[in-house]
């Protein structure tokens, strides 16, 4: 379950509450929340600086307990680094940072103080929803497949209240709540379905999910087509990559009919629940990492949850293809040529290379729902993490207002896209000489060529594609799922609802 949000009208130190949060910056001047409970404190905030406990620096959060003079029991002063310097990603880092140290506290709840900092170019909405976001973010917990615990000795967090004192600064807060809520939501549903094990999650587990999706809200239909329906559809590139995998793929489509006869949108998500590489086999170390290979899907799948609780006045269609990509003695070859669902033919120089063959013909069947935008999400390339590292998602469009539009939602959000060119001039490096095109553009510019590949396949629609290879999970062996891009594509379908 999500964090329960609210907003407050408290002051800081009548706040009856197990923790509160207030913000320190590195100069060490006390102000605002902060100021208001050291003076009621008799200077606890204050001392804590002087012995060096709380100094300011971003990271950095100190605990109070039973300050004398307030009505909260404990005051987590977090870190907020140069006041001068600080701004919406400063802020995005300092709202982590509480939530990080309020996640290890036996408590239920809390209030925090943050949103009355001042953020430059931010109003109240944007502070609300990021710092609810990102509260809700270190509050989760991978537990699934974990032995079953007793229920927990101490409490746990579950709700937190930001402050808000103007009633009419609350009113508009309360919506920001409420959209935070829902992408929180949504985040959590893709954190899950990333994390789980991939004898779990394989592709017969993410249709039955979208069918319990279907099932527990009204106004959504799904359909779900199985490898005789592709095949009829002509889906030779998607059912390529199949055919080496005991799990039979399934494509899913979820639909919601909340804007009446306007076309809809549509976002496509790379579902390979694991991906060995295939015959292109990959190295062992770090395979383990390859069940989030369908975390594009996840991420899909995680907006569209947000998009139905938030009752979008949109239509808007959910298109999952789900494959495993095994080696077996049925599986597809390097030198193999399938043919898409579009009429064009695929040579297979390494099936390694698959995610962008399940998503041509998943993009090649959304178009029959005649969109007005086509959105794609895959951890698609090595080279987008290369190129981009862990901190940006690549962004690939023609569509240069769509472009802004996308980014300018990743931006609001701090789930933000980076554009790569989309130029004609990759476009050779996929030449081939025994199909319509080569399933990879050589060594240089791996990320482009991808998207050059997909784009191919959209007929000059608006699309835009998203290579979140670098930013859907955490590396390592404890590295969990991020939830992204689902704040990114939420918010892109707030603002056209605006």
């Amino acid at each position: 379950m999500t964090l329960k949000f609210s907003t407050t009208a408290d002051a800081p130190e009548t706040a009856a509450t197990p923790c509160l949060v207030v913000g320190l910056y590195d100069d060490r001047t006390l102000d605002g929340a902060a100021a208001r409970v050291d003076g009621k404190s008799g200077g606890a905030i204050q001392r804590l600086i002087d012995g060096g406990d709380a100094t300011g620096k971003p990271g950095g959060t100190t605990l109070l307990f039973g300050p004398a003079g307030i009505a909260a029991a404990r005051v987590l002063v977090v870190g907020l680094g140069d006041r001068r310097k600080f701004d919406a990603a400063a802020f995005h880092r300092a709202a982590n940072d509480a939530g990080r140290a309020l996640k290890g506290l036996p408590i239920e709840s809390a209030v925090s103080f943050l949103t009355e900092l001042e953020v430059p170019g931010r109003d109240l909405d944007w502070k609300l929803r990021t710092a609810a976001l990102a509260a809700d973010a270190q509050a989760y917990r991978y537990t699934a497949t974990f032995k079953p615990k007793d229920a927990p000795k101490t409490p746990q967090l579950a709700a937190i209240a930001f402050a808000a004192a103007d009633p009419t600064a609350r009113d508009d807060g309360d919506r920001a709540l409420t959209e935070a809520a829902a992408i929180a939501s949504g985040v959590r549903f893709a954190k899950e379905l990333g994390n789980l094990p991939p004898n779990i999650c394989n592709p017969g587990y993410l249709a039955a999910q979208a069918r319990r999706l279907a099932d527990e809200h009204a106004g959504v239909t799904v359909e779900v087509l199985e490898r005789e329906d592709m095949a009829k559809l002509g889906m030779g590139s998607l059912l390529g990559v199949a055919q080496g995998s005991a799990n039979p793929p399934k494509l899913i489509v979820l639909q919601w009919n909340g804007g009446g006869d306007a076309r809809p949108y549509a976002f496509v998500g790379k579902g390979i629940t694991f991906d060995t590489g295939g015959i292109s086999i990959k190295p062992g170390a770090g395979m383990e990492e390859m069940k989030f290979d369908m975390c594009g899907a996840a991420g899909v799948l995680g907006a569209f949850l947000s998009a139905v609780e938030l009752k979008l006045p949109i239509n808007l269609v959910c298109i999952v293809p789900a494959v495993e990509n095994m080696p077996d003695g049925n599986s597809y070859r390097p030198s193999d040529v399938l043919t898409s669902m579009s009429g064009l033919t695929i040579e297979v120089l390494n099936t390694d290379a698959e995610g962008r063959l399940i998503l041509c013909d998943a993009l090649t069947y959304a178009q029959k729902f005649d969109p007005q935008v086509i959105v794609d999400a895959a951890t698609l390339t090595g080279a987008c993490v290369v190129a981009l590292g862990k901190h940006a998602s690549g962004l690939m469009t023609k569509d240069d207002e769509l472009a802004e539009q996308l980014l300018a939602a990743g931006t609001a959000t701090h789930d933000r896209a980076w554009r790569l060119p989309l130029w004609d001039d990759y476009q050779s490096q996929l030449d081939s000489g025994f199909a319509d095109v080569a399933n990879i553009g050589g060594k240089y510019a791996g990320a482009i060529t991808a998207g050059c590949f997909l784009a191919r396949f959209v007929n000059g629609r608006r699309w835009a594609h998203l290579d979140v290879a670098g930013t859907a999970w955490d590396e390592g062996r404890k590295g969990l799922a991020t939830g992204r891009p689902v704040p990114l594509l939420v918010q892109y379908l707030i603002d056209r609802c605006a």
